[in-house]
Order: structure tokens, then C-alpha cells, then sequence
């Protein structure tokens, strides 16, 4: 067998075989590639490639032999007993099976109460001048009185730096990403943020990285002069041609925002050269056609990249993407992955975000015990200051860890965290998936059923669809051009 996402193995087989294997069907997915047959270990997050001997005795383990003499008996008339027990040696090696008798190793807890913040998301607005018609910010979980602030003050996003830079611990790089409401509302206390924590991070000897999301409608020169210089990332929210753009992301008026915002983008794309553009799409009931939204934003606007997201919905919202939509979805991402593949085979970069960000966790041996950051790595500040698990999560009561003048509530913090981990996600823990979803999104959760902490089932199918699709192609990829995987990770420098 061949790793993949771990180095070359170069230790002995074992010289005895135990006279019982233990096997977990749910950590392995065996798929193909490149006409050769591969197995992903959920448990280590390892792509190996198989030998015919070991692709065989996985299979005979997968139909419910799990003695040597029975394994033995299968694979020796085919292969031969050397290559029998190499076979399954290196099945053994690789942690593909263990010992009867040796228990499995208990799925990941939660992390230590040291866990050091990497990114705080500031939501230095919560007002838009857009109505999009899907936005969560107007979700069930989010009452915000009139007397809470609308806008971050100057005290409040410092103070937030500094909670980050306290929190940090031995991180040596920091994030700090604005968000909104519509960001660039709160333009100045953006600037003024920029400049206070470039100074602070400096005194205690830490970089510190920017990015921010914007609809991009409030765009001047003076802006987008400052988001160049100062390298900072940038994120619009742009859902694909104006036809498309125009059903879901609307004005108070219920006017269509595109053209009040496509020249602005061009400005910025032609201007701000230090950091690769990239657009966020969301994806709903009518506006779902994949492959027209990539040629427009990366062919005709000329953008970097292009994530796309299913819209969050609790369930018969008219614009939830459900059903035979979510099918067309997966057809979708499937054609622009094998463009993606393609262009990685010529070693060229490809737009398609959502599968550069799954090949780089692949590549990298993500194995998750949380879906994402949230509460983890990274937490979300609202205008009046207080924390929260992210950006999706501020202002929401429930989801309130403290805020940033009395500091954070780390015993809520981690609480939640211990509950939201696959440990305590049985459904999770049968899913081969596990190590590159762990359960999902929270908000979506909170928004599907009512709990953070749950998994959502809603998608199971279609993650563990598109999982496979991310390792052919991540698997076709290291056979043929591997030179290209080590570029994944410097693709938004």
C-alpha cells in the first residue's frame, strides 16, 4: 500500500499476525481512482492507495471475515501465503484493523481550557443597506432590542483586539475579520482597527492577518485603496449574473443590487492585486445553476475563486434548497470538479473554493472532532461587545459566552464545545465522514432543530457524496501531478 497524506512508512511488517482482527466498517471508505483502488481511514485521516492483495483482504473484512485462518484461506489461492499475510500486515501497519483484543481508541474529546483563540470575527455593524431575502441575520434565534448598538464603537472592537491578543497564547499569527450587517457601514472603525491591532500585535512580538466580507455596494476608491494596502482579504457576497443576483439579494425597496455594485467589483479586482479576490455565493431554490454563476464571476468579472453555500433554512422556507435541487447541486460541484482536476493535472490553479479548501483538509490529515472553529479558534463579537460561538451566533442570547469588557465565559466556552464534538455524536461516530464534517454546522443545526450541538442529518447523504468526490479527485490528483497538493495551502497568500 501506498499513504498518501502521511510519509512513506518504511518500519517492518509485523512478524505475527493476531489470530482475530477487529474491524470497523464505518472508518474505512474504499473508492477508486485513476483506475486503481484506494481507502480513506477516517480514524487518521490517511489516503492509501491499494495493492490488489490488499484491496482483496479489505473486501474479504468488509463481508465479515475477521479470523486469520479465514482471511488466510481467502486470499492464499489468489495470491499466494507471503503475500496473504503481507496483505494483512500492512492492513495491520496502517491501523486498518487491530487486534481482537485490543480496544479502539476513544473518539477525540474536547480541547483543554488553554485552547488558544486564533481569530475573533467582529460584526462591527448589524445594519445592511440590502434585504436579501434569505439572510440569517433575521433569523428566529436573533431579537435584538432597539436600545442594543447597531454600530461598533472604537472602545469595543480595541477592546475585542485585545481579548484576542490575551487569548492567543502561544500563536504566533492572529486573525481579525470584519463582518457586518453590511461591513463597510462602519467603514472607519474598520480603519482605525486595521491600524490599533498592527500596533498592538507588534508590542507583543505576534503578525496579525485581516480579512473582511462585503456586498460590495458601498465600495469608494478611498476604500478600496486602504483593503490593497493593507493586504486584507476580501470576501463579496455576489450570487452570479444580475438575473440570478437580482431574485434573492435586494434593496429595502426590493430592487435588485447588481448593477449598483458591479462596477465597484471591477474596480476593486483591478486595484487590490496584494490579496486574491474571492466571491461568496449562496445558493437557494432559485439560484442554484453552478456552472453559469462560476463562468460569469471567474470568466467574464474576473474573480480569484468562488465558494458556494447552501442557504441555512429552517425547514419549507420557499427558497431552502431541498430534494431533487440538492441532487442537481451534487452534478454540479461534479462538473466542476473534474475542471478542477484538470487544470490541477496541467498544474494550472482552478476557481472552484469549496474543493480547494476539501483537498487542502485532506491533504493536510484533517481528522475533525469539531466541524469548524467556532468556539474553538475562532469566536464572534457583536456591535455592543458581546462574544458568542461566531459571527452567525452574535446577538443571539442563547449562544452568549460573555463579552469583551468583563471577558469570556471559558467554563460555557468549553461546555459547549464537549457537547458539540463527535464524542457525543453517535450518528457521527458510524460515518466514515466524520474526520472532514464532524456533525456540521452549528447555526445551520440551531436553524434545522432547534440545537446547536446537533448533527445535521438533513445532509448526511450529501456530504459523504461529496466527501468521495473530494478524495477521487484529491487521489487522481497525487497519482498523476502531486507536485500540485503542495501548492493548496499558499493558493490565498
Amino acid at each position: 500500500m501506498k499513504p498518501r497524506t502521511v510519509p512513506t512508512v518504511h518500519a517492518p511488517l509485523p512478524t505475527a499476525l493476531p489470530g482475530r482482527f477487529r474491524f470497523d466498517p464505518a472508518d474505512v471508505r474504499r473508492f477508486a481512482a485513476a483506475g486503481k483502488p484506494f481507502l480513506y481511514l477516517a480514524s487518521s485521516s490517511a489516503v492509501v492507495g491499494l495493492e490488489e492483495p490488499a484491496a482483496a483482504a479489505l473486501e474479504a473484512l468488509e463481508g465479515g471475515l475477521r479470523g486469520l485462518e479465514d482471511l488466510s484461506a481467502a486470499l492464499a489461492p489468489r495470491f499466494g501465503a507471503e503475500a496473504a499475510a503481507g496483505a494483512l500486515g500492512e492492513l495491520l501497519l496502517f491501523g486498518v484493523v487491530a487486534p481482537a483484543d485490543e480496544p479502539p481508541a476513544p473518539f477525540p474529546k474536547g480541547p483543554s481550557a488553554s485552547f488558544p483563540l486564533a481569530t475573533v470575527v467582529l460584526n462591527v455593524t448589524n445594519r445592511c443597506n440590502l434585504a436579501c431575502k434569505y439572510c440569517y441575520e433575521y433569523g428566529e434565534d436573533r431579537f435584538v432590542p432597539p436600545t442594543r448598538a447597531r454600530q461598533m464603537s472604537d472602545e469595543v472592537a480595541r477592546r475585542a483586539v485585545d481579548l484576542l491578543i490575551e487569548k492567543s497564547g502561544p500563536r504566533r499569527q492572529v486573525t481579525v475579520t470584519f463582518f457586518g450587517g453590511e461591513t463597510l457601514l462602519n467603514f472607519e472603525v474598520v480603519r482605525r482597527t486595521v491600524a490599533y491591532a498592527r500596533a498592538r500585535t507588534h508590542e507583543v512580538g505576534k503578525a496579525v492577518d485581516f480579512s473582511l466580507t462585503t456586498n460590495a455596494t458601498l465600495l469608494t476608491p478611498e476604500a478600496i485603496d486602504f483593503l490593497a494596502e493593507n493586504r486584507i482579504g476580501v470576501s463579496v457576497s455576489i450570487d452570479g449574473p444580475k438575473e440570478l443576483h437580482d431574485r434573492m439579494r435586494v434593496d429595502h425597496a426590493g430592487r435588485g443590487s447588481y448593477d449598483r455594485l458591479i462596477g465597484k467589483v471591477r474596480e476593486l479586482l483591478a486595484k487590490h492585486r496584494s490579496r486574491p479576490i474571492g466571491a461568496r455565493v449562496t445558493l437557494t431554490s432559485e439560484v442554484n445553476d453552478v456552472p453559469a454563476i462560476y463562468r460569469h464571476l471567474v470568466g467574464e468579472v474576473g474573480f480569484a475563486e468562488v465558494g458556494f453555500a447552501p442557504v441555512t433554512s429552517a425547514p419549507g422556507r420557499p427558497y431552502a434548497l431541498e430534494g431533487e435541487a440538492l441532487a442537481r447541486l451534487l452534478d454540479d460541484f461534479g462538473a466542476l470538479a473534474a475542471a478542477y482536476r484538470d487544470a490541477a493535472l496541467r498544474g494550472e490553479r482552478h476557481g472552484f473554493a469549496n474543493l480547494s479548501d476539501l483537498l487542502t483538509e485532506i491533504h493536510q490529515g484533517v481528522a475533525k472532532s469539531h466541524p469548524c472553529g467556532a468556539g474553538l479558534g475562532l469566536l464572534g463579537v457583536a456591535p455592543d461587545g458581546t462574544v458568542a460561538l461566531c459571527h452567525r451566533f452574535a446577538e443571539s442570547e442563547k449562544h452568549t459566552l460573555g463579552d469583551v469588557f468583563r471577558g469570556i465565559d471559558d467554563a460555557a466556552r468549553f461546555d459547549f464545545l464537549a457537547r458539540a464534538g463527535v464524542a457525543n455524536k453517535p450518528v457521527c461516530q458510524q460515518c466514515w465522514a466524520r474526520g472532514l464534517c464532524a456533525g456540521g454546522c452549528y447555526h445551520e443545526a440551531m436553524v434545522r432543530y432547534g440545537e446547536a450541538t446537533r448533527a445535521n442529518l438533513h445532509y448526511c447523504d450529501w456530504i459523504r457524496a461529496w466527501t468521495e468526490m473530494g478524495l477521487r479527485t484529491y487521489a487522481e490528483i497525487a497519482e498523476k501531478n502531486p507536485a500540485f497538493l503542495g501548492t493548496l495551502e499558499a493558493r490565498k497568500a
